[in-house]
């Protein structure tokens, strides 16, 4: 419960039974010594080999299931990232990237299956007469491995590990295949808004096509020249694009020419242009200029940052800019 919120759970159960897990593993092999059965249930292996196999919410089988079983591109692409460190008892890779953290889909099987487990391991060990765990082995040995080897290498644990697998995938199964069809739905969906973006795109090219074709006529008829101001709030600003439309004016020979200046000096001289342009910092005044600047037939346009920013940065295509907006 403490993992699926996302608290590393054992860090804070495990110390407060750790004594008697251990304690327990020692009394069963004191009782495997003297040929009795090892009938001590709770001890480390229970833990790691049994509880959590695979890792917290006994999660074995997950990463398997999901390259099975799943159509959803995104769980089968978690299974075979994390199918390896799973088996190995390291499923953070699984909890974090299906996500079972924080998912609904999966509280139920996520605390049941380690129940489940536990419940059938008592039931060998209690009515079967299976041996319990005789030696601590590392949690990072693989499950199946770890079960067979601590328990004594019996026929009942290779049974009980066949078990396990399959109890573990029925209480998995129904809950991966609700997930997995809410990700399919997901996935439909974003593939059609690639389609239609792919479309947008197509057809952004194209009017772009239509508009350098335009932009280009219109460059012959451009005879006596194109003044343009570019105005920020201090003239530094503007002063980027200014130059930019200079550079790109000798670049393609298209006569125009841009001049830099302040917001509030622009009244006197603003009617010897053809076009204001704003920088972004003063596009809050485009309504007022656009009062005074009707009046003169002089054209004016605000600009976005990041639009400003490549202008500066493009010369030929603040070229283009200008002469698509005259």
């Amino acid at each position: 419960m403490f993992w699926f919120v996302g608290v590393h759970g054992p860090s804070i159960v495990e110390p407060a039974i750790a004594a008697i897990i251990y304690a327990n593993v020692e009394t069963n092999f004191e009782l495997f010594k003297n040929g009795e059965q090892t009938s001590k249930v709770l001890t480390v292996g229970l833990g790691n080999f049994v509880g959590t196999m695979g890792g917290t919410g006994a999660t074995l089988v997950v990463p398997f299931l999901f390259m099975l079983f799943a159509k959803s591109k995104q769980l089968k692409a978690v299974g075979k990232a994390s199918f390896i460190p799973v088996s190995f008892a390291v499923n953070e890779p699984l909890l974090f990237a299906t996500p079972i953290i924080l998912n609904p889909y999966f509280l139920i099987p996520f605390l049941l299956t380690p129940i489940a487990n536990v419940w059938v391991f008592k039931f060998f060990v209690d009515i079967l007469k299976m041996n319990s765990f005789i030696s601590v082995l590392s949690w990072a040995t693989p499950a199946p491995i770890g079960l067979i080897m601590g328990t004594g290498f019996s026929l009942l644990a290779i049974v009980l590990m066949l078990v396990l697998i399959f109890v573990d995938a029925v209480i998995y199964l129904p809950f991966i295949k609700a997930y997995d069809a809410v990700l399919l739905e997901e996935e439909a969906v974003n593939s059609g808004i690639a389609e239609v973006e792919e479309e947008i795109a197509e057809e952004q090219k194209q009017v772009g096509d239509i508009i350098t074709a335009v932009t280009e006529a219109e460059k012959e008829k451009i005879r006596d020249g194109k003044k343009v101001l570019v105005l920020c709030a201090g003239a530094g600003t503007s002063t980027m694009l200014a130059k930019a439309l200079e550079e790109g004016a000798k670049e393609t020979g298209i006569a125009i020419s841009a001049q830099a200046g302040a917001y509030g000096s622009h009244y006197d001289i603003m009617k010897n242009f053809d076009l204001i342009v704003l920088a972004p910092q003063i596009n809050s005044y485009l309504e007022d200029i656009k009062k005074d600047a009707d009046k003169l037939g002089v054209k004016v346009i605000a600009t976005k940052g990041v639009e400003y920013i490549n202008l500066t940065r493009d010369p030929k295509g603040a070229v283009d800019f200008v002469l698509r907006v005259i």
